[in-house]
């Protein structure tokens, strides 16, 4: 086995080898996971029946919590797009907001809807009426569109069960219910700043029409009431957070509150009733129902095959020894902890462009470094990895895309815009995460 120095230089070949198979071979994230995790193995002397251990230990670890959050989230967000809840849940909003805060209502419709949605998802369920908006008041698209897709893309980054922060939660042993809390935390001011703060600012020097593919906003008839759609929301993060509270300084604590308060339970409970109160209640049949579901799973699929590949090389790294020796050169260094993942996360998002590619890479490659270094919130090491995951959406990203195509920007205008905007949330988000590091120790 490795020691030292060449233990240290295998490692970096081995984040080159998969960067180069991800940019320049273009191979799915999830081969080039596990290519890299062979390689690692073998580069640093694991013996065979070692290294074939260590991928499936370290792929069915991350895949024995994460695939459930996930499946059970797409779930709800299927059926909450389908009934048309997020759609009325933003008019409600807009009318009690009234006309002076639409943007503020636009983000905070955009918040609440993002939760269980992908931010694509989302984003197509709510452009439309961002349309309609700037088209009635003959503003630029951008007073409206980038306080909603600013919030979207900062609580689909910062927030579980999104499956990227939940992966990190997952590899980083990270409290779920904290990281909800202070992801959630954070993500206010990030969304704040970007949307409303530089979002409305360059909205009012640059105008920007409502584009040619526009189409006049479509709503479902009898859609649930803003009340159900509310608490099918917030139910699973009350149920998290209650569990988190009740259980405060106890950390393996074994009661009532340990099964309630579960994802697994709580995003369980809430699947189940959001199956029966925008499914059965509203006249679907079971096999619509059914088909909704498995509509919902079929995306995720690439998503946990990536976050099992992730799991795999994380547990070559700690197996092999980089994890420990590294992690005693980053705790007697002077660089935060916070920061270097941070860091990662970053050079991995802009060099390759998913998000959730990055944050759940740079999770593997972090967390074995990090661990037993005392004093050191796991869930704030999360949070830094997924601020650094967000930022610096560009030509690589299939967001930027959505966004130019949607919004019917140049490419131009989108970078000084929407790319803008992100590096501007994740900067925030990263000074909170150092000011709340500081404070703890």
């Amino acid at each position: 086995m490795m020691s030292g120095t060449p233990l240290l230089l295998a490692t970096l070949a081995a984040v080159a080898l998969l960067l180069f198979q991800i940019l320049y071979l273009r191979l799915h994230a999830f081969l080039a996971l596990l290519v890299t995790s062979f390689a690692l193995g073998f580069f640093t002397g694991m013996g065979p029946a070692k290294l074939l251990k260590s991928v499936q230990t370290g792929f069915g670890e991350a895949l024995g919590f994460i695939a459930v959050v996930v499946a059970l989230g797409a779930m709800m967000g299927q059926l909450l797009e389908h009934s048309g809840g997020g759609r009325h849940l933003a008019d409600w909003l807009l009318e009690k907001f009234g006309e002076k805060h639409t943007p503020l209502a636009l983000l905070t419709a955009a918040f609440l809807v993002g939760l269980p949605i992908f931010f694509e998802v989302g984003f197509i369920i709510l452009a439309p009426l961002v349309w309609s908006l700037a088209r009635e008041s003959k503003k630029s698209l951008l007073y409206y569109g980038l306080p909603m897709a600013c919030a979207l893309t900062v609580v689909h980054a910062m927030v579980p069960p999104h499956p990227a922060p939940a992966a990190a939660a997952q590899l980083f042993q990270a409290d779920l219910g904290k990281t909800i809390l202070w992801g959630i935390a954070i993500s206010i001011p990030m969304a704040l700043t970007g949307g409303m703060g530089y979002g409305l600012w360059i909205a009012k020097r640059m105008y920007v029409p409502v584009p040619e593919m526009a189409s006049t906003p479509q709503k479902v008839e009898n859609p649930p009431a803003v009340g159900l759609v509310l608490l099918l929301l917030l139910l699973p993060v009350g149920m998290i957070f209650a569990a988190t509270f009740a259980n405060y300084g106890e950390a393996k604590a074994d009661n009532v509150w340990t099964l309630v308060g579960h994802p697994f339970v709580a995003l369980l409970v809430t699947t189940l009733l959001t199956l029966v109160i925008l499914g059965t209640w509203r006249g679907l049949s079971r096999s619509k129902i059914g088909s909704l579901a498995n509509e919902a799973l079929a995306p995720v699929g690439s998503l946990l095959a990536i976050m099992g590949g992730g799991g795999a090389f994380k547990q070559v790294i700690v197996d092999s020894g980089v994890g420990p020796y590294l992690g005693q050169m980053l705790a007697s260094s002077a660089v935060p902890p916070i920061l270097v993942a941070y860091l990662v996360a970053t050079g991995l998002r802009v060099a390759q462009g998913s998000a959730t590619v990055a944050i759940i890479t740079a999770a593997g490659i972090v967390a074995p470094l990090v661990q037993g270094i005392p004093g050191q919130s796991a869930e704030l090491l999360v949070l830094a990895l997924c601020a650094g995951g967000t930022i610096l959406s560009h030509v690589n990203d299939a967001g930027f895309w959505i966004v130019n195509q949607y919004f019917g920007l140049t490419v131009p205008e989108t970078l000084r815009t929407w790319t803008v905007m992100k590096v501007i949330t994740s900067v925030v988000g990263i000074a909170i995460l150092l000011a709340a590091d500081a404070l703890q120790r």
